[in-house]
Formats: C-alpha cells, structure tokens, sequence
C-alpha cells in the first residue's frame, strides 16, 4: 500500500514539472552566484488551507509579485501552476491573464508552437503526457493544455524545445527513468523515517475504495504537496537538472528580452515546483523583491456545501 502511495506520488511530481505538447514526441551546474545568495527566507508557492478541525478545504497554488526599485513601474509575477486542477481555477488563471502585457509559458514543444484553443485532440504520446492525462481521469480534474486559452496575443512561449530538452538530459546523464527512481527512493526514505504527511495504510486504502474516491485521493496528494523540498531536492540535485534548472534558464533568456522591449506586466506561467528556483534568481540576478502575494483554487478538496 505504501509503494502504491509512492507512485500516486510520484506520477504526480511529474505531473507537475513539465507539461508537453500532446503532439511533442521526445528525441552545467546551477548557477553558482544564485545558490550561494539563495535566501531562507523562502516563499511558499503551494498550500492546503484547512478549517479550524484542520481538514482540508482546497489545495491553492499562489501569485507572487515582484518589484525592483532599480526597474521602475516594472512587475513580474510568478503565477504557480499545477498542470491538473478543476476547471474554475483555469477559467480564473484566464482572466487574471489578461492583465499582463507578456505571460510567459512553459511548454516543451517546438519553436513557435502555438496551442489552438481547447487544446489538441486526441491522447498523448509522451509518457508525461500520458501520466497528465492519466492523474487527470483518476482524480475527475481538467487538463491545463485544453482549459488555459494560449491564444491570446499576448502568450509567449519560453520553454524548451523537445530537441533541446533532450540534449540538455543526455548532457546531464539524467532519464526520465532516472529521475522517478530518485523519487521512489526519497519516498522510502521518508516513509522509514514516519514523515508520511500524515497519511497511513488504512487511509489510502479507505480513500481507494471510497464512493468518493477522487475527493480522497485529492486530499492524501494535496496534503503530500505541501513539502515539497525533499522530492524536489532529489530530484533536482546539487547542481540542478535538466527538467528545473535547465528549463528555468531558457526561460529567463525570454524573460530578458522581454524586459530590454520594454515590457512592464510580466507573467511566468510555470509549474510551482520551478519557481523556488525562479524566485531565486530573480531576487538574486535581477534585484527584485517580493511585494505582496495572493492565492488562487487549484483543486476543491471538500464536497460544495460542506
């Protein structure tokens, strides 16, 4: 039962880290300067808020602003996503979307790629794809790719392509094989150590054959998410990886041109186990500081009127 909690796990970390295109198939160290400048005082970019009896009421994924004084009257959010959520969170990332002059999206698919609205038919070819589209039946919750409206003009990819995605893991020596084993083995690790987010046996076991399954299943996840250092940590390693790292830098590259054409309402759209990283670097790299933050509704869990 708790290999199985692993997996659920597991498939849902990759869930998180990369979405690709549903037509993509597949084919140096962190910076020094920003890890050793990294503050303690990070920000949290996911929770589960809970009710005054600590049950959980809804996993929500933040907006994060930043401002430089160096920058005058320009903004950068980071805009946490979670790549499987409930429709309404979307529909509200939509209209939050167009307050910005540029979001910036994650996506490794080719240059150029532009998502037609709904997504593209059909199931995926990819096997993250696949574990996406899989979480997304197990647990009744809507697809980014087919919810957010990547149409709009003022969408701008900055992710990798699905060439240079793979170059940069056989650079690194890494698989995607690789890296779920890292996650399996941090997950034993964890369970010897009793850290299991507060979820046993029987609690899996009872949500698996609940009525309510999805609804359960959503809660023991949700709950697992909420500490993600030591997940992320394996998988991403001392000297950082391909699917963060590596995927962060091409987008800051985007985000570079961005700010030189004058840009001044900056999104990045990515998924929340990037931005610690991203925050890093911006607080680092680029002189900004965190300003305020909001939170948004990415999975319901409680049944409505409860």
């Amino acid at each position: 039962m708790k290999r199985l909690l692993r997996l659920l796990i597991c498939l849902a970390l990759f869930c998180w880290l990369a979405p690709l295109a549903r037509s993509a198939e597949p084919p140096a160290n962190r910076d020094a300067k920003s890890q050793a400048n990294a503050s303690d005082d990070q920000t949290q970019f996911i929770r589960v808020r809970r009710d005054d009896d600590r049950r959980p009421l809804a996993m929500e994924t933040a907006v994060v602003h930043y401002k430089s004084a160096a920058r005058p009257g320009v903004q950068v959010d980071l805009v946490g996503a979670v790549h499987v959520g409930d429709k309404a969170y979307y529909d509200e990332l939509n209209k939050l979307f167009e307050q910005y002059d540029v979001v910036l999206y994650e996506l490794v698919a080719p240059e150029g790629t532009r998502v037609p609205k709904g997504g593209r038919k059909g199931p995926s070819t990819h096997p993250i794809g696949a574990m996406q589209e899989g979480m997304s039946a197990v647990l009744e919750l809507s697809h980014q790719l087919s919810c957010v409206d990547y149409s709009k003009q003022n969408f701008t990819h900055a992710d990798m392509s699905p060439d240079d995605f793979s170059k940069a893991m056989e650079d690194r020596g890494e698989s995607f094989m690789q890296m779920f084993l890292r996650l399996m083995g941090t997950g034993i690790a964890q369970n010897a150590a009793g850290n299991t987010g507060g979820v046993d046996e029987a609690g899996l076991l009872m949500a698996l054959f609940s009525k309510d399954r999805a609804l359960k299943l959503k809660a023991i996840l949700a709950q697992q998410f909420e500490s993600l250092d030591g997940p992320l940590a394996a998988l991403d390693g001392p000297g950082g990886s391909a699917i963060i790292t590596e995927r962060n830098k091409r987008c800051f590259e985007v985000l570079d041109k961005q700010l030189a054409a004058g840009k001044k309402k900056i999104a990045i759209f990515y998924g929340a186990a990037h931005l610690p990283d991203m925050e890093r670097r911006l607080t680092t790299d680029y002189g900004f500081k965190r300003s305020s933050q909001t939170w948004l509704k990415a999975w319901q869990l409680q049944k409505a009127g409860e």
